[in-house]
């Protein structure tokens, strides 16, 4: 569609015969001529744009000097028209001259007159006296670019599309109050960028794109509430009363402020986002218990042969003496099935495979089961959505399914709370594999799981995860353990015994927490034997976390950061003591934290035994081999 890479759209700007951009009509009736079709650049097109040619290493502060400039190289200064286009009407306009350092075009009313409004009262009249009172001068981004199959005024309206681009999904107000350094475009404008195409091409999950649209308006709202306050603390008197309040105000405004752009900018950094993840609420509501308090049997079959029928009904179906009576209903599809599912209910899939479009959302305690090897019965999930497996049943059994994932954002199964037991199943996973939420537990047996772009699993703070005699191979990372040094939840509680981490293409074993809790470890270790000895300070001790709190953290997040690797160690005994000792060390300081803080509250713990935290029951026999980065590392924020 744009031109080659030689061409105008990547900024070499050399002069070609003919148009090699295509025109635009706008839907529905209209009389106004076609314009420039500039709205559908790909990322490297923008990205090269800003970064060689508009913006290169300028400061924010100095943005709006250096896009002047490179307009003023490649904008024709008239002799163009364009369709003014705003919320409330289009004209068709005519170009005499171009305030560059402004960033706007001197027009005229073109002839003939042709305007489109929502408001009968817009007379050519209206539009003149309103041209008078901007004095003809209108914002660029206001602009769209009349077609002309030339090629004269191509590079017009490329350049006048990237200015609009730039100052409607790049530029915040509050960018010049920054720091103002000259890495603005790695900072800023790459991430935002970035992020941009991620949602338009739904690599982020929906409910992340709406948490970051609202705190972008919030923090555009917080923003024009301070520059108000601190314009009218400027006009008041010193010392007065009113002026006092307004400065506790302000630093108020100030903080909310902070704390919004911190969070903004965790969304926009790519490597902040998939580490930190989206703490999705599922909102699925449990039905309970069958009025009728009779538990269901559903069978998913494609077909329904005689010699399946027996099988089943030797194997599955047979009622034991004294057994409650209970109802068989059949089903084409899995969803259907779980989706008729109460309280107590199970799901037998029969051998296929089966091709489902929605989630599986588990909210009562179920099982789904499959009759037979887990390669006989298949489900593929299609189509873009955000999770294949949502589980928040109070006690969920799934066992002897394969389920492949395909075109997905969010992982393959998600235990936001409950119990979710997974045993012989396999895991052909697209983004994440499983991930274990804030209190939720999940046990997996004799399985497998691999592909991940992201991590194999997520295990967040405050959960219970035991993995036994399984495979996860062939992942971005293997296990991801997420600490954030919050008081409010405690290390995860891990048990892993006999599980092969082999072939992913970093660690097989990541934990993620603070800077400072690095520090803080440094201070707690005595070096004695296998580290199984800490120092527990004392209250005649300084405490170096005092003060410590989320948004300190958040602000860490966004700084610079290092992923530390541990040496990759030959034996495999010594993985699982690395792993033991990184996660004693850990829960030994989150507790020397949460002690400092409640004795600040006037509140004391008898016990600081180790193992009274029961951080988790084992790390054992397991194998890591081939990963590309070793068995286990440390990522600091």
């Amino acid at each position: 569609m744009f031109q080659d890479e030689d061409s105008c759209s990547d900024c070499s700007y050399r002069d070609k015969p003919g148009s090699s951009l295509q025109s635009f009509m706008p839907e529905g009736k209209t009389f106004f001529p076609e314009i420039f079709q500039t709205n559908q650049l790909l990322f490297y097109e923008r990205f090269r744009a800003y970064q060689d040619y508009i913006l290169a290493d300028c400061k924010a502060s100095e943005v709006q000097e250096f896009t002047a400039e490179f307009l003023e190289k490649v904008l024709e200064p008239s002799g163009w028209r364009a369709v003014w286009h705003t919320n409330v009407f289009k004209v068709l306009v005519e170009a005499t001259d171009v305030d560059f350092a402004a960033l706007k075009a001197v027009v005229r009313l073109a002839e003939p007159y042709l305007c489109d409004s929502q408001v009968s009262t817009f007379t050519m009249e209206c539009m003149k006296e309103l041209l008078d009172l901007k004095e003809h001068r209108l914002p660029l981004q206001e602009l769209w670019v009349v077609f002309d199959d030339s090629g004269v005024f191509d590079q017009t309206a490329l350049a006048i599309e990237h200015v609009r681009f730039f100052y409607q999904n790049i530029w915040r107000s509050w960018d010049e109050e920054e720091e103002d350094e000259y890495d603005y475009f790695v900072r800023c404008v790459e991430p935002r960028l970035r992020l941009h195409y991620d949602i338009l091409e739904d690599r982020v999950p929906s409910g992340l794109v709406v948490d970051y649209r609202n705190l972008l308006s919030q923090c555009e709202e917080s923003y024009r509430k301070f520059l108000n306050l601190r314009s009218s603390l400027s006009n008041c008197n010193s010392d007065s009363e009113q002026e006092n309040i307004s400065m506790v105000e302000g630093l108020k405004l100030y903080s909310e402020m902070e704390q919004l752009k911190q969070k903004l900018k965790l969304i926009e950094n790519p490597l902040l986002r998939y580490v930190f993840g989206y703490q999705k609420n599922s909102n699925i509501q449990a039905k309970g218990v069958r009025p009728s308090g009779q538990k269901i049997t559903h069978v998913v079959s494609s077909t329904m042969v005689a010699g399946l029928l027996r099988s089943l009904l030797t194997d599955r179906l047979c009622q034991e003496p004294g057994e409650e009576e209970r109802e068989i209903q059949f089903h084409s599809d899995p969803l259907s099935a779980i989706n008729a599912c109460f309280e107590g209910d199970t799901v037998i899939v029969c051998p296929g495979h089966y091709v489902v479009h929605g989630t599986f959302s588990i909210a009562d305690s179920i099982e789904l089961e499959g009759y037979g090897l887990p390669d006989d019965i298949v489900i593929e999930k299609r189509g873009k959505g955000d999770t294949f497996v949502d589980c928040t049943g109070a006690d969920i059994k799934i066992s002897g399914i394969k389920f492949v994932q395909h075109d997905a954002v969010e992982g393959i199964l998600i235990v936001h709370r409950g119990k979710t037991t997974l045993e012989n199943c396999v895991l052909q996973c697209e983004t994440t594999g499983v991930t274990v939420r804030t209190s939720a537990e999940f046990l997996m047996k004799n399985s497998d799981l691999y592909g991940a772009k992201g991590a194999g699993i997520e295990i967040y703070p405050g959960s219970q995860c035991t993995l036994s005699d399984n495979g996860i191979h062939h992942c971005k990372e293997g296990i991801l353990i997420k600490d954030f040094l919050d008081e409010h939840y405690d290390i995860p509680k891990i048990s892993m015994v006999n599980n092969i981490i082999h072939n992913n293409e970093g660690y097989g074993v990541v934990l993620v927490k603070p800077t400072i809790f690095s520090d803080l470890q440094e201070n707690a270790e005595d070096g004695t034997e296998e580290n199984k000895a800490l120092k527990i300070q004392t209250s005649g001790e300084p405490d170096v976390t005092e003060g410590v709190d989320l948004e300190e953290l958040m602000q860490c997040a966004t700084g610079k950061m290092e992923l530390y690797a541990r040496t990759d160690l030959s034996e495999q005994v010594e993985g699982n003591c690395e792993i033991v000792n990184e996660l004693i060390a850990a829960s030994t300081q989150k507790g020397q934290m949460k002690k400092k803080r409640l004795s600040e509250l006037g509140i004391t713990q008898a016990d600081d035994n180790l193992m009274s935290q029961e951080m988790f029951v084992g790390i054992v026999g397991n194998q890591f081999k081939w990963n590309g980065k070793g068995s286990f590392g440390t990522f600091l924020f």
